[in-house]
C-alpha cells in the first residue's frame, strides 16, 4: 500500500498521527491493567495505519464515544475508531466496517419485558451510555419510552439500577459482564441493533484520504490481522464484518 506523500500529509498535520480511542467500548479498546496505556483492536489498527504512513503514533484516549468523536470532527484527533452513524458522518469520513458488534437490552428476570418490541412503552424507561452508537439510534427508533443517559457506557447497568430503571440499553458484552456482578438479570434473546465499528477522518482531510483509509482497513480484513488482534485480545461476540 504506497501512499502519496499529499496523503499522509493529510493525515499528519502535526507531524504525527493522532488517533483518537474510545475507552468506553471495551470490546475495542481499555487500559492494559499493568502499564495503564490504552490497549485493544483499535489501538492495534492505529499502530499499523501509523507504520503504512511511516509516522509516530499519538494516542488520545476518552471515557466515552461521544468524546472521542468530538475529537476527531473538531480535528484534535486524525482518526479514530467509531459505530457508523449518519449524525457523526457530517464531519467523519467512515470506511466501511471492520468490526461487528451487537446491540442488546438488558431487564430484570421478574420483567414483563420479553421481546424488543415490548420495550418501546410509555412506561418504560431505557438506560443508554451519552452519545453511544446505541444512544443515537434508540434516539431516532424509539417513540414512546424515555431515554435516560448515563454519563458512560461502562455505567449504564450501575445506572439501571441505581435508578430501578426497567431496560438497559448496550453493547452485549458488556451488559453480560456488567451484570455477572449483580443477580436477577437477564438479556432479551434477540439484538436490537448491529454496531458496524469503523475508521473515520476528519472530512476536511479530502477524498484521497478518505480513500486511503478505506483501503487500509480492507486490506486489514482481508489479511486476517483484524481477525488475529480480536483473538489476541479475547474478545468473543464480535465479529470481523464481510469485505466492502
Amino acid at each position: 500500500m504506497t501512499l502519496d506523500p499529499s496523503v499522509v500529509t493529510a493525515f499528519t498535520p502535526t507531524g504525527k498521527l493522532r488517533a483518537s480511542i474510545n475507552l468506553g467500548n471495551p470490546v475495542l479498546a481499555k487500559r492494559d491493567p499493568v502499564s495503564g496505556e490504552p490497549c485493544g483492536v483499535s489501538v492495534d489498527l492505529a499502530r499499523a495505519f501509523a507504520e503504512r504512513l511511516s509516522v509516530d503514533l499519538e494516542l488520545v484516549a476518552f471515557d466515552t464515544a461521544g468524546k472521542s468523536v468530538e475529537a476527531v470532527s473538531d480535528e484534535r484527533a486524525d482518526i479514530g475508531f467509531f459505530a457508523v452513524d449518519p449524525l457523526r458522518a457530517q464531519a467523519i469520513s467512515f470506511t466501511a466496517p471492520y468490526v461487528l458488534i451487537e446491540g442488546f437490552y438488558l431487564v430484570r428476570d421478574d420483567s414483563p419485558i420479553t421481546r424488543n418490541q415490548d420495550v418501546d412503552q410509555p412506561h418504560n424507561r431505557v438506560a443508554v451510555g451519552k452519545g453511544s452508537a446505541y444512544d443515537l439510534f434508540l434516539t431516532r427508533e424509539i417513540k414512546t419510552a424515555q431515554i435516560v443517559r448515563a454519563p458512560t457506557s461502562p455505567a449504564v447497568v450501575q445506572t439501571f439500577i441505581e435508578q430501578n430503571l426497567e431496560v438497559a440499553a448496550g453493547v452485549k458484552q458488556q451488559l453480560e459482564s456488567d451484570a455477572s456482578r449483580f443477580s436477577g438479570l437477564r438479556l432479551l434473546d434477540e439484538r436490537f441493533m448491529v454496531i458496524q465499528q469503523a475508521m473515520g477522518t476528519p472530512k476536511s482531510r479530502g477524498l484521497a484520504a478518505a480513500t486511503a483509509l478505506q483501503r487500509f482497513v480492507e486490506a486489514m480484513k482481508t489479511s486476517g490481522f483484524v481477525s488475529a488482534a480480536l483473538e489476541r485480545h479475547g474478545i468473543a461476540g464480535a465479529s470481523v464484518a464481510p469485505a466492502a
